[in-house]
């Protein structure tokens, strides 16, 4: 298949071609509008059935190594299947745990945390969040050092962590944190921070839903003396910045990917909706529908543009070891 935008074109392998049209024909059965609806009012913010679904298809590992469960695809392929789930408006948090979270660990963490994290993530029930405050439209999708809230202090054989972060996306359906706190005595976000893998569960965690506009459930999360032991550092003390930075860039990508394809779901809906009325005789045409399918055509044009030109700049997935 070849997409052409304002002159670029953007060429999908067989594989990749392959993977967008099984999406498609799943999420088409599977992920219907009801289902969407009993998701929003369920309160956990995601299907578990869909979720487990999805691990059985390969979908949640697939940028991870085969030795975790993965099938080893790369940052393009992550790209056509995001987009599909946003086509789709596919409710969860599937981002946040699989690429931030997931990707986090996979660049930071030990072997050994590596194989018990990643599965659970990829074929087990787990849901990781990152537990940042919202930075805002000002990051433009990077990460914001600024937005680490959360201190710890060292505790003998353990870490405490005192603090909170509010419009924590996906914190109401998670069940373990991965949380960048700074050394209480160190005041600078830029070089010195560190991560936590958390169950969300632990004693001490409180996490409260907040009202929104955007239906999208953000939650404040509070930490009071939550005690987390040395094993749960998600590589060195200090150095937890430039994997979470790396992850939370290709993160930004891949919500870049899920928009376009439910810009793609709207102008879909629009156009048909347009078509029906005039096949149908029911209204004479409209030049400002007209010019809003147009308009809403091109901003996607510029969207695919941008969202394609910046998987050429991601770092590639990385396995250290």
């Amino acid at each position: 298949m070849t997409v052409q935008d304002k002159g670029m074109k953007i060429e999908l392998s067989e594989e990749q071609e392959m993977l967008r049209a099984s999406a498609r024909d799943f999420l088409d059965k599977e992920c219907t509008e009801a289902v969407v609806k009993d998701v929003e009012a369920n309160g956990l913010g995601y299907s578990p059935e869909l979720w487990r679904k999805i691990a059985e298809l390969g979908w949640r590992g697939l940028v991870f190594p085969p030795r975790f469960g993965g099938s080893g695809m790369g940052v393009n392929d992550l790209a056509v299947l995001c987009e599909e789930l946003g086509r789709a408006v596919f409710p969860a948090p599937y981002v946040s745990t699989m690429v931030v979270g997931g990707l986090t660990v996979l660049e930071a963490g030990t072997e050994e945390q590596k194989s018990a994290i990643l599965s659970g993530l990829i074929e087990g029930n787990d849901i990781a969040c990152v537990v940042l405050n919202d930075p805002g439209p000002r990051s433009g999708g990077a990460f914001d050092p600024e937005s680490v809230s959360v201190q710890f202090t060292p505790g003998g054989e353990d870490f405490i962590l005192n603090g909170k972060a509010v419009f924590v996306m996906n914190a109401s359906a998670a069940s373990r944190f991965l949380v960048p706190a700074l050394e209480t005595s160190d005041r600078d976000p830029e070089h010195s921070i560190t991560l936590f893998w958390v169950e969300a569960t632990a004693p001490g965690i409180t996490v409260t839903p907040l009202a929104s506009l955007a239906g999208d459930s953000p939650c404040e999360v509070v930490f009071r003396n939550v005690r987390v032991p040395r094993k749960n550092v998600i590589g060195d003390v200090g150095g937890g910045r430039p994997p979470l930075a790396k992850a939370v860039e290709i993160g930004a990508v891949m919500m870049s990917a899920q928009m376009l394809g439910s810009g793609e779901r709207l102008l879909r809906a629009v156009t048909e909706d347009y078509e029906t009325r005039i096949q149908s005789d029911t209204s004479a045409r409209d030049q400002h529908t007209v010019d809003y399918i147009a308009r809403l055509r091109q901003e996607l044009d510029d969207c695919r543009s941008a969202t394609y030109e910046q998987l050429k700049n991601l770092p590639p997935i990385a396995d250290p070891d």
